[in-house]
């Protein structure tokens, strides 16, 4: 166990928990009350690694902790466990059944008002999240989260902090595994010098080590063999130095410098490596994981290597000698402006999560490192926006905007299928091409607004064999969709605010529908330096938990209104077309639900009635979606809606045709309605079980804390 990262464990707990591990402070005078601490919580985990148990024991004792926390009503203690349970699900593989605890933590996170102010709890929550996603290959929303954490960080932790290096770390694995060497080896440039500037003694720092190994996965992965062997190799050397070998993460740097070998076709110590790598996983973590297996199959390829080689010398202590000699090679000096993967302190609120470094260095396979340096083809136009940003705005900055480039954001973000990223060959009929936005703080965009828009359109207008883009008259003039903004002036132009509405101010919040919330919360950030724009874009990510719980209580009531109760009567009245718009309310309210019951902080809002659907299935394919089968069943009623309305034999108007499709309309709508009421109670909203929805309503009404009228139906 890392000692810096128990310390910021208790640091993180303390700022939550009841006291300094006083039990008895909880509850005074009721012997029955049900208590947790998250003291006792963190000793008892730190003891199953310390005995290298995790892989029996962690499971068990976590899910254990998340049940007494929630019973407690100790949300402060939950948050830590659950921080805790990412860590270690992600070790053991357990990617599906993490999707769930990811979502749960920033769930409780909104609900504990940490979303929207600077707290280290919510940057290291994001962290966590954001790395669990990276872990399941989720990398859209795992940049997104990580972008999120940048902004929260920069609010609340000190230049030297090592969760800034853990942030750079784990932002480079996205990079990595997305075929981006070069922004990889960027990130983790930074991280090294952030973990040396921050040490008492870089040559046996572990999270020094742990660096290194990454930086040479990242320079190994750009074809830069030796850059990447003297920093495998030095990681190996601060082991030894600090007589760390003993410590879960040797495993790290005994695979990376057997991932290294393997590239240097010295495959005899490849195979060395990736055995004394096995070693160490299997006890601390098990044979039952991903970095177990991984690095088994790693070691296959090394020995099959070896013996098509035709070598059969043993060089186990050759990767020890290189480690030994790496002192007198390497400088002490890094380049402080590339960097990229993942350090031990990466995940900075438990001690579950300290594994990161093994995931780092097993998901590339030895052959890997020749495959991410060609371009990826483009299929989306957010990638063009990417690469278009990347060619050609981003040094359009550094040589004319020198002193802004730490100030200027940049992305897409707003109105356009591309922003949604639901974008195919048909959108590409119009408003489409080569685009990116900048945004600035209203101050920059007075001094050099004008000038950089004009720059901005100064590029070329075509781009790997995209564009000239044809704007028609909606996307231009004070409507333009791309260029100079000022971040206010962006989201005004799209929702009418210039800031999301503040907590107290739901009328405000409940006047923005959620196809304008949408637009202004889609699409991808590239850079936010500032994180100025990111941390107005996640005011509006952030409805306030009062606000949600009002709208759920509007749309079951819709649900029950349109498709309970007026589907069946407008059919008996033989009114096809009332019935007809009825199904198309039901269908509205409940793909709305599914949003907002899955909370939008989290997976955003339903964009407007084009791209309903598409959102919707992408939503449902999610690893952990609640009501995820619904997206289905709404499509089937869509399918049935003709048959049912104005069906017959042959599809003419009345005839007893149509009862099939009325019959299973039906049931399909009592099927959803049944589905949402099981919801409910899994929320904890209601105490009914209840079909009928509009019953519902007033016990998902009781937990809205507001008394504000507009909040509570009548």
């Amino acid at each position: 166990m890392v000692v810096d990262e128990n310390a910021l464990l208790q640091q993180f707990a303390a700022q939550f928990a009841h006291g300094p591990g006083d039990l008895d402070d909880t509850n005074v005078g009721d012997d029955d009350a049900v208590t947790f601490n998250v003291d006792d919580f963190l000793k008892g985990l730190d003891d199953i690694f310390d005995r290298h148990a995790a892989a029996k024991e962690a499971g068990p004792y976590l899910e254990q902790a998340m049940i007494d926390a929630e019973n407690a009503g100790d949300d402060a203690g939950l948050l830590t466990v659950l921080n805790e349970t990412m860590g270690f699900y992600r070790s053991q593989g357990r990617h599906t059944e993490n999707q769930w605890i990811v979502q749960r933590a920033i769930e409780l996170a909104a609900r504990m008002g940490l979303t929207r102010g600077a707290s280290e709890a919510w940057a290291t929550t994001l962290i966590n999240c954001a790395t669990a996603m990276r872990a399941a290959h989720q990398y859209d929303q795992a940049e997104d989260l990580y972008r999120q954490a940048q902004d929260a960080c920069a609010r609340v932790f000190s230049p030297t902090d090592r969760r800034l290096a853990a942030l750079h770390n784990n932002l480079s694995m996205v990079y990595s595994e997305t075929n981006r060497p070069q922004q990889a080896q960027a990130e983790l440039r930074e991280a090294l010098r952030i973990v040396e500037a921050s040490s008492v003694n870089p040559d046996a720092d572990i999270d020094v080590a742990s660096s290194h190994t990454n930086l040479a996965l990242a320079l190994l992965a750009d074809n830069k063999l030796d850059e990447a062997h003297e920093h495998a190799a030095r990681a190996l050397d601060i082991y030894r130095t600090g007589h760390l070998e003993h410590s879960a993460h040797f495993a790290s740097a005994l695979a990376g410098f057997a991932q290294v070998c393997f590239a240097e076709q010295r495959y005899a110590d490849a195979v060395d490596g990736y055995q004394r790598a096995l070693a160490v996983i299997e006890e601390c973590y098990g044979k039952n994981t991903d970095y177990w297996r991984i690095t088994a199959d790693n070691l296959q390829q090394a020995e099959a290597a070896l013996h098509a080689a035709g070598d059969t010398v043993s060089t186990a202590s050759k990767a020890e000698s290189d480690a030994n000699q790496s002192k007198s090679n390497i400088g002490s000096d890094t380049d402080a402006n590339t960097g990229a993967n993942v350090a031990s302190s990466a995940n900075v609120t438990g001690s579950a999560n300290v594994t990161d470094n093994a995931n780092a260095v097993s998901t590339d396979t030895p052959t890997a490192a020749t495959a991410a340096t060609a371009a990826p083809a483009i299929r989306s136009g957010l990638q063009l926006a990417r690469a278009y940003w990347q060619a050609y705005g981003k040094p359009m900055i550094a040589e004319r905007y020198p002193e802004y480039q730490g100030r200027i954001a940049a992305g897409l973000v707003g109105h356009g299928s591309e922003c949604y990223g639901f974008d195919d060959e048909i959108s590409r009929d119009h408003d489409f091409g080569p685009r990116f936005c900048l945004w600035l703080t209203d101050e920059d965009y007075a001094v050099i607004g004008e000038r950089l828009q004009a720059d901005y359109e100064a590029l070329p207008s075509t781009f790997m064999g995209f564009g000239p883009r044809t704007s028609t008259p909606r996307a231009q003039g004070a409507n333009r969709r791309d260029g100079v903004f000022a971040i206010g002036d962006f989201f005004e132009s799209i929702t009418g605010y210039r800031q999301a509405p503040d907590g107290n101010a739901p009328h405000e919040w409940l006047a923005l529908d959620e196809a304008t919330l949408a637009a202004a919360t889609n699409g991808e950030v590239f850079a936010d330096p500032l994180g100025a724009f990111l941390a107005e874009r996640q005011g509006f990510k952030t409805m306030p938990d009062d606000v949600r719980l009002a709208l759920i209580s509007q749309r079951i009531g819709m649900m029950a209104q349109a498709g309970q109760y007026n589907v069946p009567r407008m059919l008996k009245r033989g009114d096809g077309a009332a019935a007809w718009l009825s199904i198309h309310e039901f269908v509205q309210a409940t793909a709305s639900l599914v949003f907002l019951i899955n909370n939008p902080v989290t997976v955003g809002y339903l964009p407007y009635y084009k791209w309903q659907f598409a959102a919707l299935r992408r939503l449902s394919g999610r690893i952990s979606t609640r009501l995820a089968g619904v997206c289905e069943q709404l499509e089937t009623l869509l399918r049935l809606s003709s048959a049912t309305c104005y069906g017959g034999a042959g599809f003419g108007e009345g005839g007893k045709g149509a009862a099939p499709a009325v019959a299973q309309v039906s049931s399909t709508i009592d099927d959803i309605c049944s589905a949402v009421v099981d919801e409910l109670q899994r929320e904890g909203l209601t105490r009914s079980s209840e079909t009928f929805l509009e019953w519902q309503r007033p016990y998902v009404e009781e937990h809205i804390h507001s008394t504000e009228a507009c909040l509570h139906s009548l």
